[in-house]
């Protein structure tokens, strides 16, 4: 539960300290589990809370800077996601959290979906299709079957 890293760095380091083992299915089933829920613990919070925390603290002294990024970057992040998407909003937010790239992930998707004032239930479906299929992609990543794959097609 890191801002920013999120699950996309929660599986590999479970990868790379042994505590998933590649051996057990139930391991990675367990560890993707547990990623999957630390990722979207926070979710509804963000949704609920965090745009007016935000809104009220970026004229403080101490944590004005940090509001006004968060702000700026869930403002940035919205936009882009709804001109791109136009009327298809759901399916932008979740390709958004679910294809893991560095500050796309369920916090700042979340954010952004509250910036635009989407419909909370929506929002929380298309976050959860993202983060688990961004879940899926790192998990594969993590245990190396793209690089097995890729081995395979080279010869």
């Amino acid at each position: 539960m890191i801002p920013l890293i999120e699950l996309r760095g929660a599986i590999p380091f479970a990868t790379a300290w042994g505590l998933m083992s590649t051996d057990s299915v139930s391991s990675v089933i367990i560890t993707y589990a547990i990623c999957i829920l630390g990722n979207m613990v926070p979710v509804p919070f963000i949704y609920l809370f965090a745009r007016k925390f935000l809104e009220w603290g970026q004229d403080k002294k101490i944590i004005g800077r940090m509001c006004t990024f968060f702000l700026t970057k869930g403002k940035k992040g919205g936009q882009k996601l709804q001109e791109k998407a136009g009327h298809g909003l759901f399916v932008a937010l979740f390709l958004f959290v679910g294809i893991p790239l560095p500050g796309t992930g369920a916090w700042t998707g979340t954010l952004a979906a509250s910036l635009l004032d989407m419909d909370f239930k929506e929002t929380v479906i298309a976050v959860v299709c993202g983060v688990l299929l961004a879940g899926i992609i790192m998990l594969l990543l993590s245990l190396g079957v793209f690089g097995a794959v890729q081995a395979v097609a080279a010869q």
